[in-house]
């Protein structure tokens, strides 16, 4: 059992999903299944536990990379080459795991593709050596 987290803490959880989970939808598909995917946020929302959810533009997709130097580049185009890369998320607050799947399962519903879910680390307030 982790310690870190008082057990009735409520907790963030990252619902995501990966851009290729999406697969090969026509356009039309995807226009259907928005506001469907907007009426789970919605309903995120109005339950109370939405923190925040986006998804992520494609087009607008570039790169910062810190340098050994120190200094900062910014590119073009990805870090790094990937078969994957993320499509969208939703943070979330609740009470638990099962909490967070229902929601995610909720989600993935709406949007016709999987989603994943996983607990954020909370900030610690004693971030130092040993926390």
């Amino acid at each position: 059992m982790d310690t870190r987290w008082p057990e009735d803490a409520m907790a963030h959880y990252l619902i995501y999903f990966n851009r290729e989970w999406v697969g090969e939808r026509s356009e039309a598909w995807i226009r259907e299944r928005a506001p469907l995917a907007q009426a789970a946020v919605d309903e995120m929302r109005a339950a109370g536990v939405c923190v925040y959810a986006a998804g992520l533009d494609d087009a607008g997709t570039f790169s910062v990379s810190p340098a050994d130097d120190g200094t900062v580049a910014f590119g073009d185009g990805r870090h790094a080459p990937h078969a994957q890369w993320l499509g969208g998320f939703t943070v979330i607050d609740v009470e638990d795991l099962a909490a967070a799947r229902r929601w995610a399962a909720r989600l993935a519903r709406a949007c016709g593709w999987p989603q994943e879910v996983c607990r954020l680390v909370p900030e610690l307030e004693d971030a130092g050596p040993g926390a």
